[in-house]
């Protein structure tokens, strides 16, 4: 893996940066001035007619960071405004260098004042760093508030002052950065939860330091590429008929559901299952028929329908819109005992949760937060508190793969690195896009006969087709079955 697909956490960081101090001879003041250097080319690269920029420094090395910067670009020929949270004679180590050869270079710290901000065409920020684990205190939330009351381009170095860098939680408020640098590797924090929102537009410079081999250097998440989609699909053979590319069974769409069924089947299709066939309350076969010929449609009134279709599936996905009656219980209870690959979504996890019931080795899991509370017993907001945490116990006590969706969609299974979706946008919250993924999934494991990979590749091709899709129609009133109707042209790699 590209060591910039990985994310790692605030420790694995701080432990780089001990054995590149330790182990290499690079002095920490070394590493500070080539943040200083980085972080300058970043703020030139992207406000590039920008001539006065004001500095927020805090006590710590980011606080260094910042007075680096600042001296190197006033080097440059930039205004710079140099706003100190804590008074130079508190600084210690690095950060008081740094502060002392600002000073030595003719510049000059002045206590913070929100209303210095204003004549600032760019705002660095250097108030907090990666050591932040309890709530902001109130000093410095006033100060987080007067950056982003500001409503200047802000620049945050390493992390956006506020943002824990491991969850992507706000510490009871952050800085909204336009653009993040981010030092040695990439943090967790910058991509889950929150912390998109607060961090913007990231960049990495590596400041010439290498993690390392072994175990304790290997990361916390990989982020999905286009890569994963080719492995899970490769070039079909010109000799390849529909029976080449997976038997697949919905099993969904309780009474008056017929759309999320349809949805599901549809998805399915167009992810290049060979033939599909979808198992549903009889009053909904007319419409999904209607809807899309292409699809198999049965009417089951009960398990005892299920028997040939599912002796004929080589994967069974069960779930959207199936409802958590006698019928659908009925029905999943079939699935789960048939041996077959199984996606399971939706109502058949809020059936799940409600009984206790661990499901078959392999299967995919694929609950959003709510449902994820469910299964584990915790309210919806524990899980986004700690989306990492919450797939790991999901892992552990389900033995599937899981797929947390949400915005950073996570991908968790037992002995894997955590997989990471980046892509995506919020859009994609509307009715019916987690049906069509559940179908993707489906798809693609039929072909590929690989849980792992089919889950990275349907994730990633689902979000790619809708930032198409908000490309086109700008994000609000995004419909499932448009999204749909464009993942073709992700799973087959030519988008």
């Amino acid at each position: 893996m590209n060591r910039l697909q990985g994310l790692y956490s605030v420790a694995q960081v701080r432990a780089f940066d001990a054995h590149a101090i330790q182990a290499q001879g690079v002095p920490g003041y070394t590493l500070m001035r080539r943040a200083g250097e980085a972080s300058l080319r970043a703020l030139r690269t992207r406000w590039p007619l920008a001539m006065r920029i004001a500095v927020v420094a805090g006590g710590g090395n980011n606080g260094g960071d910042g007075y680096v910067v600042a001296r190197f670009a006033r080097a440059a020929g930039l205004e710079v405004a140099l706003l100190a949270v804590m008074p130079v004679s508190q600084l210690r180590g690095d950060a008081r260098r740094a502060a002392d050869d600002f000073l030595a270079s003719g510049g000059a710290a002045v206590p913070f004042e929100a209303r210095a901000l204003q004549d600032a065409e760019v705002i660095v920020d250097a108030l907090l760093g990666t050591g932040l684990r309890e709530p902001v205190r109130p000093e410095l939330l006033a100060v987080i508030a007067a950056i982003n009351a500001a409503h200047k381009p802000v620049l945050a170095l390493d992390l956006p002052s506020g943002l824990d860098g491991d969850r992507g939680v706000a510490l009871g408020d952050a800085v909204r950065a336009d653009t993040t640098i981010t030092f040695v590797a990439r943090k967790c924090g910058l991509y889950l939860g929150e912390g998109p929102e607060y961090a913007g537009r990231v960049l990495c410079d590596d400041l010439g330091v290498a993690p390392g081999d072994g175990p304790e250097s290997q990361p916390v998440l990989e982020c999905l590429d286009e890569r994963d989609i080719a492995r899970a699909l490769p070039r079909r053979p010109r000799a390849a008929n529909k029976g080449d590319f997976g038997r697949v069974l919905i099993i969904a769409g309780g009474a008056g559901m017929a759309g999320a069924a349809r949805l599901a089947g549809e998805a399915c299709l167009r992810s290049g299952a060979g033939l599909v066939t979808v198992a549903t309350a009889p009053e909904n076969v007319t419409a999904i028929i209607a809807g899309r010929p292409e699809l198999i449609c049965l009417g089951v009134s009960g398990a005892a329908d299920l028997a040939a279709p599912l002796a004929a599936a080589t994967v069974v996905a069960v779930g959207p819109g199936l409802g958590q009656g006698d019928w659908s219980r009925a029905v999943l209870d079939a699935a789960l005992a048939a041996g077959k690959p199984l996606v399971l979504d939706a109502d058949a996890l809020n059936l799940l949760a409600a009984s206790g019931q661990r499901p078959p080795p392999h299967a995919v899991l694929t609950p959003h937060p709510g449902e994820a509370g469910r299964l584990l017993g915790l309210r919806a907001a524990e899980i986004q508190a700690d989306r990492i945490g919450a797939l790991r116990v999901l892992v552990e006590r389900t033995g599937g793969i899981v797929v947390l969706k949400g915005a950073g969609t996570l991908i968790g299974a037992a002995g894997r690195t955590p997989a990471l979706c980046t892509r995506g946008n919020p859009g994609m919250a509307a009715a019916g896009m987690g049906d069509v993924l559940t179908g993707m999934i489906a798809a693609i494991l039929g072909q590929s006969r690989d849980p792992w990979l089919s889950a990275r590749a349907a994730v990633l091709a689902h979000a790619l087709a809708g930032d198409e899709l908000a490309r086109q129609e700008g994000g609000r009133g995004m419909l499932a079955l448009d999204l749909a109707a464009l993942v073709p042209r992700w799973v087959n790699g030519v988008a």
